[in-house]
């Protein structure tokens, strides 16, 4: 006889009284749902802590306050490597949270794509989105549209050190088939507003309309020197603090290197004595700027030396547009101000027409030279675009001459020699600038004087070869002529000298060029008062 069985609500499993005959079971097991967690009250989640030290920096911080006001808004702060956009960025997410406890403020790394989707895991997990621990879900999709629902409260999204966007611009292969790039899910919502920090105008381009980009350019003298105080306490050598802030060129992680440097190493170091080793040679510099003290307030991908800072978005050019690096190799050799167009065009047009000319036919050689010149011209003003994106030059207001911080020349100039291609651009460098400095008389003045800031560069930048070397000594040669005619003995002295011993041991003591030489030296002798000398060199 078989028996009914009742079994109650409280009773689970497989239960049974007496049973005839055989029992198919099958047995379920269902994971309990998720329950809502209730997410805690709006606060920062910064992953560094606020900077004491900090520097108001004028009007930036009010910039960033009023753009960011704007429902749905999205700011980028573009600049150079190390002047201190993600300083800002910190500084503005613990204000915000005081100026308006009722926001959330989250901070996602935007590196790489891993540690973009590790940021979105971090902010699922903080607010407690109620399927981030299910395997199948989309975790991208779940804080968008967290974002998105207005019932969550106002929010303000820092996007901190994108310098490619290119992860968050292709579309993704996912195993659900979505493939929706990136950056469709960072939300437009008018309860939340974007900032993001970049290194790059192009990416931020990409990103936020024109009107919502804002430059950050290298501190004020004030500010530098209020940071060096903050950093260093206040200090005795008031006038070597400034010297050495002007060195950095006002350059706040620069000037957080040097402060770390001294600091660490006092009483042994001062900031005299760090201020003379850097004015040493390039090496030396490049040293000092090598140091990586650590920085609390900078993230773990990011380096702490400025000159490998500027050195991963060199490498970052050269991968994108190579020829945009190469023209950065020559203005690297420069004087840091007024790199006149022509010496620059220089270079891309004959290596372009040089390589290209043989592949076509000598019946189209007129229309290509046409058509090679306007592309080369193309090229040329891409090459510049691409550096101006990275804030590696700057343009001058006559809009034919350039200008670049000279620690991104020494940066440069750093990864060129352990790349083996320092030589082959200085080379370069000297066989431009000697094909167009003339001569120093009174009708090529104004050219002259536009010149000879970079022939006094060219005389701490001697190359090797002898080829070069000639050149190099007809840059001296010219340059010594025009400090001759207008007075600057000084100078004159120093470089005909350099252009006399180079021609000597090269060309010999009789060639033309050694003999109008040894005559420059002596006009630089008689302008500084050296009537023996200038006796003795006219025996000779």
């Amino acid at each position: 006889m078989a028996s009914a069985i009742c079994f109650d609500h409280q009773n689970s499993g497989f239960q049974a009284g007496i049973i005839n005959g055989t029992v198919n079971a099958e047995v379920h097991h269902h994971a309990p749902p998720q329950r809502p967690q209730t997410p805690p009250n709006p606060s920062a989640i910064v992953p560094f802590g606020r900077d004491t030290d900090f520097i108001e920096r004028g009007a930036i911080l009010d910039q960033i306050h009023y753009k960011c006001a704007v429902p749905g808004s999205r700011i980028a702060l573009v600049g150079l490597g190390g002047v201190g956009k993600s300083q800002l960025a910190i500084e503005y997410a613990y204000r915000i949270q005081e100026r308006s406890p009722e926001t959330w403020v989250f901070w996602a790394h935007t590196s790489n794509a891993a540690r973009f989707e590790q940021s979105y895991r971090a902010i699922a997990n903080y607010v407690k989105i109620s399927e981030r621990r299910n395997p199948k879900a989309d975790i991208f999709q779940l804080v968008h549209d967290w974002l998105r629902n207005e019932r969550k409260g106002k929010w303000v999204l820092i996007l901190d050190n994108i310098d490619d966007a290119s992860f968050l611009l292709e579309a993704r292969g996912t195993e659900g088939g979505n493939s929706q790039p990136l950056v469709s899910y960072l939300p437009q919502s008018r309860n939340g507003s974007i900032l993001i920090t970049t290194r790059s105008r192009n990416v931020a381009q990409k990103l936020v309309e024109q009107c919502n980009i804002i430059a950050v350019e290298p501190m004020s003298r004030a500010d530098a020197l209020a940071l060096f105080e903050k950093k260093l306490g206040k200090q005795r050598e008031s006038q070597d603090i400034a010297e050495l802030a002007v060195a950095l060129e006002f350059m706040p992680l620069a000037i957080v290197q040097a402060a770390a440097y001294i600091s660490q190493r006092a009483p042994r170091c001062s900031v005299r004595q760090y201020l003379e080793d850097f004015k040493k040679s390039d090496r030396k510099r490049a040293s000092l700027l090598n140091y990586e003290g650590e920085q609390l307030r900078r993230d773990r991908d990011a380096k702490n030396s400025i000159i490998i800072t500027w050195q991963i978005s060199f490498d970052h050019v050269r991968k994108i547009r190579p020829s945009a690096a190469d023209l950065l190799s020559l203005m690297s050799f420069f004087d840091r101000q007024g790199i006149p167009e022509a010496l620059l065009r220089d270079r891309a047009e004959q290596g372009n027409s040089e390589q290209n000319q043989e592949e076509h036919d000598s019946d189209n050689e007129q229309d290509y030279d046409k058509d090679n010149i306007s592309e080369c011209s193309d090229e040329f003003e891409d090459d510049i675009v691409a550096l101006r994106n990275f804030s590696f030059i700057s343009i001058n207001a006559d809009g034919s001459t350039f200008e670049m911080h000279s620690l991104v020349q020494l940066a440069t100039r750093k990864w060129l020699e352990v790349h083996s291609q320092l030589e082959h651009w200085k080379q370069q460098f000297v066989r431009n600038l000697c094909a167009e400095f003339p001569t120093g008389e009174y009708e090529n003045w104004i050219r002259c004087q536009a010149l000879f800031p970079h022939a006094k560069s060219a005389a701490a930048q001697r190359p090797e070869t002898q080829d070069s070397l000639r050149d190099w000594a007809s840059i001296l040669y010219k340059a010594a002529w025009y400090a001759w005619r207008v007075g600057n003995a000084v100078e004159a002295e120093k470089m005909s000298v350099q252009a006399l011993k180079v021609r000597k041991r090269i060309l010999g003591r009789e060639h033309e060029d050694t003999l109008n030489s040894m005559a420059m030296v002596g006009l630089a002798y008689e302008l500084r008062g050296l009537w023996e000398a200038a006796e003795k060199l006219q025996l000779q």
